[in-house]
């Protein structure tokens, strides 16, 4: 593995993840009031959701606002790896809402190297809001860069994926 310093795919075009804004919080209760009002959730809902993620300590639930991308039958998140994401460790069952009644899923955590660059690959070409919010620019033939991936990755980046339960 490299050093921290070291960037095997070259020099970042960003500075990494951009750190929370102060209002995130109020931005976020916004999002979940709007992602419940039925007709409101379809077009606020195209790309995002809400995880209901239960407190591995405390019991309490979660409600978190999710840009997520869909791939190959799962959804799949980048994120930093923010506190919440810690109550997701082993293949927890979540819920999801995306303007209806909440989906039971199994969330994985994806944090290692190879995943982390092959799946927020896949959720920068998608996604390019969720890609910049992560430090995610683009190289002039519109591909996401290597290496701002690695470097997200490198500051905590993951990739969670979201899978239906049957």
């Amino acid at each position: 593995m490299s050093s921290p310093s070291e960037n095997p795919y070259g020099t970042p075009t960003t500075d990494g993840p951009r750190p929370l804004g102060k209002h995130q919080a109020r931005f976020n209760s916004i999002v979940r009031g709007l992602l419940r009002v039925p007709l409101l959730s379809k077009l606020v809902g195209k790309r995002l959701a809400t995880l209901h993620v239960k407190g591995r300590k405390s019991g309490k639930i979660y409600d978190v606002p999710i840009a997520y991308t869909r791939h190959d039958g799962q959804l799949l998140v980048g994120t930093n790896l923010r506190p919440w994401v810690k109550n997701l460790r082993g293949n927890v069952p979540v819920e999801v809402s995306m303007g209806g009644s909440p989906t039971p899923m199994l969330a994985d955590v994806a944090g290692d190297e190879r995943s982390v660059m092959e799946l927020y690959e896949i959720v920068a070409r998608d996604n390019k809001q969720n890609a910049a919010f992560n430090g995610i620019g683009y190289n002039p033939d519109g591909s996401p860069c290597k290496a701002d991936i690695y470097q997200s990755w490198q500051q905590g980046g993951v990739v969670i994926r979201l899978t239906p339960l049957a």
